[in-house]
């Protein structure tokens, strides 16, 4: 897998997806998709995931990861993060895990392994102005976000977001903090939190809490989330905020989005699947007890069969059989997932998610959508793509937020504990910002115009929480003017304010617009192709909000259809391949494991499956350049490129976010009335150091030159 597979299988797609956008315009009219450059984003990445699935975890985790150059306008630069903090960490998760978490995941030192010679990184990314103007001012700066990456806990990197992650740095005027985390399947949950978590303490010796907001996109989303929730109950102090773009907060897959037809997006509709190897898929119950069975009798490899494949699932007679071949500690099995399909129950036996086991899918630290509360947090924006395939829970999540007692778990799985932090925890303001049609991460495609109302929106939605946090003035780029993609491209142009108005009777504004003021701690937007705000639909007319508490966090139909046909076909496919990886498996098992006394890592957890003499992996390998990722990165960058030359040749046009933000002016007595309101909302424990600091924003348009110092001023 590299650039030159890659283009070979994405090419007929570029192709093809260029001569039925000429052919077939009407159809797409009112899309996302009538913009070329969006239409080509989206059926390029579908077209990679496809092929990436003809090839091993391990080669599209290369692949992702490899280096890629930075444009000559930015500054990055990598820390290792302390092991104090590592270890700070470490306890903290293990807190939050208690005895039983503990033991379900397998064991508390298991997943703190990593690979000798390689400690945690991060880095920092920041506009070379911005880090001039930061060093004559001698300050760490006012504006930090930690980005947490996406790839469904299994592949992307730093590297791969690294356009994206500099546009929310050029729009913001902050400087980006983007820990390196261990990626699933061979460093399952909880190491990537771990490493996260570990990212923030160590940011915490740097900065001031108020000073930092939180991003994430899609698994990343879902980390942050999860991060959040641990920063909150283990009593740490909270970012000023948190920006959720398009995140995956349910492994299960229960909400009826995931059931859906979804053209307009390019997850694939069965789940991940991947050619086999050794970290992927994991041996199940009956190809544990195949091995165990070999060990035991000294199988010749030369004659090792992997045996009939007995199908992902089973019936109920069948159970007890499997639950009694218990593996070692280094092979554990996953429990078995139970669902009923054409009235008969089945039992799927193999890994469903690579995150985690299948047991754990359910524990709310993996599915945060599962946890008994989501209040007492940071403010939250969350950006959902309307045409993707998880935008249900998405939605259910913004709501869950804002209304904890109204979106609680069934009675079943509310114990006193869950009561208890229910009625301790007060909601947390959210933005909810639907985007119509638009796929999952929209700002991937960086370069389309949607993509840039969303940048937008990302960047003034911090200026706000920043601005909030820190009872001051907070300056964010406003390149409306200057931006290569406001201009007239392709005979299409984003329309002015007095044609939105007109044409739109219901807009109520411009996506990066000001915040209005939050209505029972929400504020409900739609937003269509042109940035234009529209009220969302109540909840009582979405699907997510209407849903059965009792099916949240349940196997559905539907999705579980799709994911064992994709399998099956798969298994099919590469038997030969699947027949090999037994045989090395059995081999490792001969030779025998490095041992975590008393503990049981997951089957894919590369800790479980090392050589029992194991001990140093010597050098560190130098990443080699990506030129696949470099083409992507540079298209992706382009826009920001052109807009950075642009303005060299004109005054900087900014606009300043007060600690006001967002309503207008107000009466003191109204002033206060909210002030009192932030106050009872937001006094948690990691939360005082904020609370009552979110006063009704309001915005002051002023126009800044190049000359002009741009350091925030006090209110």
């Amino acid at each position: 897998m590299n650039t030159a597979t890659v283009s070979m299988a994405v090419t007929p797609t570029v192709i093809s997806t260029f001569m039925s956008h000429y052919l077939n315009r009407r159809p797409l009219k009112q899309r996302p998709t009538a913009h070329l450059s969006y239409d080509e984003g989206l059926h390029l990445i579908r077209s990679f995931l496809t092929f990436a699935a003809q090839h091993t975890v391990e080669e599209l985790q290369t692949f992702t990861s490899q280096w890629v150059p930075h444009p000559q306008w930015v500054k990055v630069d990598t820390v290792e993060i302390p092991v104090e903090k590592v270890d700070e960490a470490a306890t903290a998760i293990q807190d939050q895990l208690g005895p039983v978490g503990i033991r379900r995941v397998g064991g508390k030192t298991w997943w703190q392994w990593r690979k000798p010679k390689i400690p945690l990184e991060a880095e920092w990314v920041e506009m070379r102005a911005d880090r001039h103007e930061r060093k004559e001012s001698g300050e760490p700066g006012k504006r930090v976000m930690l980005y947490v990456h996406g790839g469904a806990y299994f592949f992307g990197s730093v590297d791969e977001h690294r356009y994206q992650l500099q546009r929310h740095s050029r729009k913001l005027k902050a400087r980006l903090f983007a820990p390196k985390y261990r990626l699933a399947p061979q460093f399952p949950f909880p190491c990537g939190l771990q490493d996260c978590l570990a990212a923030y303490l160590y940011l915490l010796t740097v900065q001031d809490p108020t000073t930092v907001i939180f991003a994430g996109d899609s698994a990343g989303g879902g980390m942050v989330l999860s991060l959040l929730v641990v920063i909150r109950d283990r009593g740490l102090p909270l970012p000023a905020g948190a920006i959720l773009i398009s995140p995956w907060v349910d492994l299960t897959h229960s909400f009826p989005s995931v059931a859906s037809e979804c053209p307009l997006d390019y997850i694939p509709s069965h789940g991940f699947h991947h050619k086999p190897s050794t970290s992927w898929p994991p041996p199940n119950s009956d190809e544990h007890a195949m091995l165990v069975e070999q060990v035991k009798m000294h199988a010749d490899l030369s004659q090792a069969k992997l045996g009939k494949q007995a199908s992902v699932e089973m019936q109920q007679d069948d159970r007890d059989a499997a639950e009694g071949s218990t593996p070692p500690a280094q092979d554990v099995a996953p429990d078995l997932l139970s669902i009923n399909l054409d009235g008969k129950e089945i039992y799927l036996k193999d890994q469903i998610q690579m995150y985690t086991t299948n047991d754990m899918l359910f524990h709310p630290l993996v599915s945060p959508i599962m946890q008994p509360t989501l209040g007492g947090l940071p403010p939250l924006l969350i950006m959902v793509g309307g045409g993707e395939f998880l935008r249900d829970e998405q939605i259910y999540l913004a709501h869950k937020c804002a209304n904890p007692t109204e979106y609680t778990l069934d009675d079943a799985r509310m114990d006193d504990l869950a009561k208890e932090q229910l009625a301790r925890f007060k909601p947390t303001d959210v933005q909810l910002q639907v985007w119509d049609d638009l796929c999952h991460v929209a700002p991937t495609l960086s370069f389309t115009r949607p993509a840039k109302f969303m940048y937008r929106s990302i960047a003034q939605f911090g200026a706000w929480a920043l601005a909030r946090a820190q009872h001051t003035e907070i300056e964010i780029l406003d390149d409306d003017d200057i931006s290569v993609i406001s201009s007239e491209i392709g005979g299409s142009r984003t329309p002015t304010r007095e044609e939105m108005k007109s044409s739109t009777p219901e807009a109520v504004g411009k996506a990066g617009d000001e915040l209005p003021v939050f209505k029972s701690h929400m504020i409900r937007q739609r937003v269509d192709r042109h940035g234009i705000l529209t009220p969302l639909d109540p909840p009582t007319d979405l699907p997510a909000c209407t849903m059965d508490p009792a099916k949240v966090g349940t196997l559905q139909e539907g999705p579980v259809r799709k994911w064992l046909e994709a399998r099956r076909h798969l298994d099919h496919r590469f038997a030969a391949t699947r027949a090999k990886i037994h045989k090395a498996r059995l081999k490792e098992m001969i030779a025998g494991y490095k041992d975590f006394p008393g503990e049981k890592p997951p089957p894919s957890a590369l800790a479980g499956r090392l050589h029992k003499d194991y001990e140093t992996d010597p050098t560190k390998k130098k990443k080699k350049k990506g030129l696949g990722l470099a083409l992507w990165s540079l298209w992706g960058s382009k826009h920001d490129e052109m807009t950075v030359s642009r303005k060299q040749d004109t005054d900087e046009p900014q606009r300043r976010v007060t600690t006001q933000g967002g309503a207008g002016a107000r009466s003191v007595g109204d002033l206060q009335r909210q002030e009192q309101h932030v106050r009872d909302d937001h006094q948690t424990t990691a939360d005082v150091a904020v609370a009552g600091a979110a006063l009704d924003d309001t915005f002051e348009e002023e126009p800044v030159t190049s000359s002009t110092p741009r350091t925030s001023r006090q209110s």
